[in-house]
């Protein structure tokens, strides 16, 4: 967990931008345990300078607002997940669609019953007060981006989900996804891709919220299951 700074920025080269890297790091994972205490909401950099045997203004000069301190936070759940779901499709044939599928949807499964309350930073209620700055999209759509990879290797590969017509105000609205995947995609395709999305993140929200319980034993043969089901409607079955 320590480490996790370095994911969003160069190493550091001299002693001094090692100490402040070192106390970057220390400052996030004590904001980190405070998260799966107290929830994002109430995070408190006074809280976590307390914790840390500093004074506030003292961790101010590492970060500068509470704000700034959620952002890092956001950043680095993003791409700990990212890296994490990179890691498993990455271990798949390129040619095997609905292995890599799988890999994707069991790697962000995993990823955030052991992280439940950065899953939570990042894809639960918003923080009130708190606007995401543009620094967060890119991580953000990391898992996104290789899905999307997948369904166009897919489709490369004359695999995808069958096509049918969309409503012209279902079509129209798809231009902001449109110009992020190109035009080579149908608008079918497109609605499904969200759909599998949709089911995937919000499957594992309703997860960690407890929503199953009571209902389903074996939750994740249960999301194994819904994974496959996914990919056949994504044409990415045999």
């Amino acid at each position: 967990m320590m480490g996790r700074v370095s994911e969003t920025s160069s190493a550091p080269r001299t002693a001094r931008e090692r100490a402040r890297a070192e106390l970057t790091a220390e400052i996030l994972e004590t904001a980190r345990r405070h998260l799966e205490v107290d929830g994002a909401a109430a995070l408190s950099l006074r809280a976590v300078a307390r914790d840390l045997g500093m004074v506030s203004s003292a961790v101010y000069r590492y970060v500068p607002s509470r704000d700034d301190l959620l952002t890092r936070l956001i950043i680095d759940a993003y791409n700990a997940l990212g890296d994490a779901v990179d890691a498993a499709e990455a271990a798949c044939g390129r040619e095997d669609f609905l292995g890599r599928w799988l890999a994707l949807g069991h790697a962000t499964r995993d990823w955030a019953c052991a992280h439940p309350q950065e899953w939570a930073l990042i894809y639960g209620s918003p923080v009130p007060g708190y606007a995401a700055p543009q620094d967060t999209i890119g991580p953000g759509t990391r898992v996104s981006a290789t899905m999307t990879q997948i369904l166009g290797d897919a489709a490369v590969a004359g695999r995808g989900p069958q096509p049918e017509p969309v409503p012209d105000d279902v079509a129209a609205s798809l231009g902001p996804l449109r110009e992020f995947v190109g035009n080579a995609v149908p608008d079918s395709w497109l609605v499904r891709g969200v759909m599998a999305r949709t089911q995937l993140f919000g499957h594992v929200s309703l997860e960690l919220d407890g929503q199953f319980n009571a209902t389903i034993d074996d939750l994740r043969a249960f999301f194994d299951h819904v994974l496959h089901l996914v990919a056949r409607d994504l044409g990415l079955t045999d």
